[in-house]
């Protein structure tokens, strides 16, 4: 009996030491991994559906539900993500060289406030607005320098991109082959009950789906009708300002707003009225809509986290992983509320145990012969 618990203890030890080693490889190429397996949860119905009409040859689907991952999902983010390194090596420019000042443009909202407006701040201890002046422009500046940085480090990590997009389309190809036939193996894989494996892996599905094709299809439609107005209006670097919209979006009770108001707020000022009034509208009435009309569609109110839930967690993962951190945040967070949600369920079903097997025990001693005394 020592002997096979001291085998059991060495093979776990063991299992950890390889595992640790295995995941320690895997680890530079994580953001692959991540979203081959990210795009396999999402695009497996579809997969399915291709297998069906294709007679079940699993090759053959798994190979055209690929191109067309790559034609709708991958060529777009690399032609995206291409002309906005370009919108912000001109957005740096413009800063560096003084053609783009914000706080020029902050100069004149201030100057153009009413008397009154001034005499209220002033009263509460906060008149010195044009001090802001100098931090606003500053914070610019920097935070052009960052984002120029970033496109700099994307065009010098190109080799390293084109070996991680290799990585993910190979890895995404098997996914969707052997999806259904991996998926069984990694729940046998849990030591829970099957009903709770099923709902771990249905909520992590479900998550993945939702946050992904909800919330980047939301915010993708509000950045790019932002980003529409903006180019209507004449605004300089709509491009960079609707991809910001769409990142802001993913945020619950921030959202494109950030953007888009401000620059109302310049215009209603500086006396354009009718851009200001045009920009209003169309932020209230139809950007700000969007959420509340493809949310419930895209989504579902089933599986939608608690706003202040999908903030901290978005906010935290992009501070933690990065940019794949607004789909791994809200779905640690969602798998950690599923898991407390099965938590009493546990307990009780442990102690169930414990009271049958103590029972049964009783049981089988009560039923046992016994021998009378000689």
């Amino acid at each position: 009996m020592q002997t096979s618990t001291l085998h059991f203890r060495s093979f776990l030890l063991l299992l950890a030491a390889v595992s640790i080693a295995f995941i320690s490889v895997l680890l530079p190429f994580y953001p692959a991994i991540f979203w081959g397996v990210v795009l396999a949860v999402i695009f497996g119905p579809f997969h399915h559906y291709i297998y069906a009409i294709l007679g079940r040859r699993r090759n053959l689907a798994a190979f055209i539900t690929l191109i067309i991952i790559t034609l709708i999902v991958i060529i777009p983010v690399i032609f995206i993500a291409g002309s906005l390194a370009n919108e912000v090596a001109g957005l740096y420019t413009r800063i560096n060289t003084g053609q783009l000042n914000l706080g020029a443009y902050y100069e004149q909202i201030v100057a153009a406030l009413p008397l009154s407006v001034h005499q209220s701040l002033d009263s509460f201890g906060v008149g010195d607005l044009l001090s802001i002046k100098e931090k606003l422009s500053a914070a610019a500046l920097q935070g052009s320098q960052y984002l120029a940085k970033q496109a700099v480090n994307i065009g010098q990590n190109t080799f390293q991109f084109v070996i991680g997009l290799g990585i993910m389309l190979y890895l995404l190809f098997f996914l969707l082959r052997d999806g259904s036939q991996l998926a069984q193996q990694g729940r046998r894989l849990i030591p829970l009950s099957e009903e709770h494996r099923r709902h771990l892996f249905r909520k992590f599905t479900t998550v993945v789906r939702a946050t992904v094709k909800g919330n980047i299809v939301i915010a993708m439609t509000q950045g790019v009708l932002g980003g529409l107005m903006f180019v209507f209006l004449g605004i300089q670097g709509a491009l960079f300002w609707g991809v910001a919209m769409a990142f802001l979006s993913l945020l619950p009770a921030v959202g494109a707003s950030l953007i888009w108001v401000p620059v109302a707020i310049y215009f209603l000022v500086t006396g354009a009225y009718v851009d200001g009034i045009i920009l209003t509208l169309f932020g209230v009435l139809v950007i700000g809509l969007i959420d509340n009309i493809l949310r419930p569609i895209l989504v579902g109110k089933d599986t939608k986290l608690p706003d202040f839930v999908v903030l901290i967690s978005t906010l935290g993962g992009l501070a933690v992983f990065g940019l794949n951190g607004f789909v791994i945040g809200p779905l640690f967070a969602a798998l950690f509320i599923a898991c407390w949600d099965l938590f009493p369920e546990a307990i009780q079903t442990n102690i169930e145990a414990e009271r049958t097997a103590r029972q049964q025990q009783i049981e089988s001693s009560d039923s046992a012969p016994r021998h009378p005394p000689k």
